[in-house]
């Protein structure tokens, strides 16, 4: 692995990717090549920022698709088998697997390998997978902000994580130039690099991630559930609002709960928020306090201008109608 580290925000996606001062790892080892793990490996090979890539999963299925699409060099089951011979590991697996997975590569890490992840939940990596990680190996974790409600091998892309946002979360020990290492690497995949706390990480994806995909769940399956609507016209006259809480509804299930359970605290402080907001609301369309209505509603139009200005989204009105659907937030 050499390194001389990488910029955090400058340029555009393609100046990031063709740094020269970018990392090179030898082997790179995916713990899960589903929609993340495959688009970094396609991420990194358009950059050149390895040798060759493996890749670790359960299903005999995944792996003969992941090796048929050329993903990657070679698929394991055991992920101590994996990871051997790696210095650059990336879990890419639901956050509920993190123990197991931790306590099964254990044996395979060399020192001096470096372990990020990509779970949308930071708290509970040191918890589940940091004791399990030896003496001289390096665990920074990550979250890349981008994905899509499609998973498996063949949804990923290699331009996923372009002009998007990779937060890293690094504990108080750990060492500045495997920090330095790791922020070149993501930023070379096309992504924005933020270093940000952990419990802040997680109180920030629970506002901006989290919740929206909880309500968008629930709204989907209140339509379902109300006696009143047959499910046949919740289908035939679905609006572009709710086509778009379904698409965010059609995203991984076991990824979600596990997202939900590992960071309940956040989640449950932004969820009695938005419900007293909520309540607020009802009691001003209750009353007819039209004023009211209008503030929030001018206010959550600017927001999304200012989304569209910093270059998350674009302003195209193609209700739902674009071939390749955006980028969705994990």
């Amino acid at each position: 692995m050499t390194s001389e580290g990488g910029t955090s925000e400058g340029g555009t996606s393609e100046d990031r990717a063709a740094d020269a001062d970018t990392p090179h790892f030898k082997r790179l080892a995916l713990i899960g090549v589903g929609l993340i793990g495959s688009s970094i490996a396609l991420a990194a090979k358009r950059a050149g920022l390895v040798d060759s890539i493996v890749g670790c999963a359960r299903s005999q299925a995944t792996r003969d698709k992941a090796v048929e699409l050329g993903i990657v060099e070679a698929m394991y089951e055991d992920p101590g088998e994996t990871v051997a011979g790696a210095d650059l590991v990336i879990v890419c697996t639901h956050l509920g697997s993190y123990g197991a997975i931790g306590k099964a590569m254990a044996p395979g890490l060399a020192p001096g390998t470096i372990v990020t992840d990509v779970g949308s939940v930071k708290g509970c990596v040191a918890r589940d997978l940091g004791p399990h990680i030896p003496d001289g190996v390096h665990l920074v974790p990550g979250h890349p902000v981008s994905g899509s409600e499609k998973s498996g091998p063949e949804a990923g892309f290699e331009t996923l994580f372009d002009d998007r946002w990779w937060i890293l979360t690094p504990g108080e020990d750990a060492d500045p130039a495997i920090v330095q290492t790791l922020t070149g690497f993501v930023s070379a995949l096309g992504s924005r690099v933020e270093i940000m706390d952990a419990k802040r990480h997680d109180l920030v994806l629970a506002i901006t991630s989290h919740l929206p995909h909880l309500i968008a769940y629930n709204i989907v399956g209140t339509a379902d559930d109300m006696e009143t609507v047959t499910q046949g016209e919740v289908v035939k006259y679905s609006a572009g609002g709710f086509r778009d809480f379904t698409r965010i509804a059609a995203s991984d299930p076991e990824f979600w709960r596990d997202v939900f359970l590992n960071n309940r605290e956040a989640v449950l402080e932004t969820l009695g928020r938005f419900t007293e907001d909520l309540i607020a609301l009802q009691r001003s369309i209750r009353w007819g306090q039209g004023d009211n209505l209008l503030r929030l509603f001018t206010n959550s139009r600017d927001i999304r201008h200012r989304i569209i200005a910093a270059g998350q989204d674009t302003d195209a009105p193609d209700f739902g109608r674009r071939a390749e659907p955006p980028s969705e937030p994990d």
